[in-house]
């Protein structure tokens, strides 16, 4: 790659970036069961968004599947961290696989909440995507009763059967933005509804939106390392382009374009809460082949939520 950026140019590192808790757990759930169980461990949908993740657990014995017929009998099967509908749960418990479930705590937390105000006779309006697993995963935890919105104009067409009870629930990788002007949609058309008790954006999504707003004004434009299916690396590079900075998200350094940074001098970097270090260093280095001469981080929030594995997955442990 030749140089094309600014002899003095620099890369400004957001801070936090990278791995949340909720992905470290997740990945470390699957590298435990190989450990302790042996190849093939079977994952139900790719543990997390992210291209390098899954193939280096491929290469150490996981299979990643859609549907559960793939499975052979008493199996052992991980649950990604996306969460999954009941149905799903019932049918693995139906086929007896010995099951770990590394849904992200924050998104069993929604599930939990869906249960207990569904028990209380509410229906719910949940913000997200279509198809994105962690939304079906949170639909699935009721047979009727959640309808999903994914942009303004579909509030008008929701028709509970009640408004009484109505409460809002969300997909957690969201844009901060996007969910507070779909909650003002919401609640202008049913002003009785039910907020989240706390925002269902999740505090790694949250950061990581922060620390983009931070970096924006800073630099020429960013680069985010995310895969494409990743939902919260795709809106870091949307909070950035809201903001008037160009910005590109690649998988890897190889999907880096020289003509992106052609004559500027401050280059900002991030990665979704899916992406591992190692592709955010070898980005680094690209960036030097095209003329950084210095990285610099900036200031931010320093992340030390950890949360627990499932029982049963301790070395030596019954």
């Amino acid at each position: 790659m030749e140089p094309t950026l600014n002899t003095d140019a620099e890369v400004l590192l957001a801070e936090p970036r990278g791995f949340c808790a909720g992905v470290d757990r997740a990945i470390d759930i699957v590298e435990r069961a190989l450990l302790k169980f042996g190849r093939p461990i079977y994952v139900r949908h790719e543990i997390v968004h992210n291209t390098y993740v899954v193939n280096d657990l491929k290469v150490k014995g996981a299979i990643f599947i859609e549907d559960l017929a793939e499975v052979p009998p008493g199996a052992t099967l991980v649950f990604s961290a996306h969460g999954v509908s009941k149905a799903v749960q019932a049918e693995a418990r139906a086929r007896g696989f010995q099951i770990f479930d590394a849904t992200c705590p924050l998104v069993t937390k929604v599930h939990v909440e869906v249960a207990k105000l569904h028990r209380e006779g509410y229906e719910f309006i949940m913000i997200g995507h279509k198809g994105h697993p962690e939304v079906e995963g949170t639909m699935g935890q009721l047979d009727y009763g959640i309808h999903l919105v994914e942009e303004v104009a579909d509030v008008a067409r929701v028709e509970p059967l009640q408004t009484a009870r109505l409460a809002v629930v969300t997909q957690t990788t969201l844009s901060v933005d996007d969910t507070a002007e779909m909650l003002a949609a919401i609640k202008a058309r049913f002003p009785s509804v039910r907020e989240p008790k706390k925002q269902d954006i999740c505090y790694a999504t949250q950061n990581r939106q922060d620390a983009v707003k931070l970096l924006s004004p800073q630099v020429d434009v960013i680069v985010v390392v995310g895969s494409p299916t990743s939902s919260n690396s795709n809106r870091l590079r949307e909070v950035s382009q809201r903001l008037g900075t160009p910005a590109y998200m690649v998988d890897n350094a190889d999907e880096l374009q020289a003509e992106w940074f052609t004559g500027f001098s401050r280059v900002g970097l991030t990665a979704g809460a899916s992406a591992p270090d190692i592709l955010v260093q070898q980005v680094i280095e690209r960036l030097r082949a095209l003329g950084a001469i210095s990285v610099r981080k900036l200031d931010g929030i320093t992340e030390t939520v950890k949360f627990p594995l499932p029982k049963g997955l301790k070395l030596g442990e019954a």
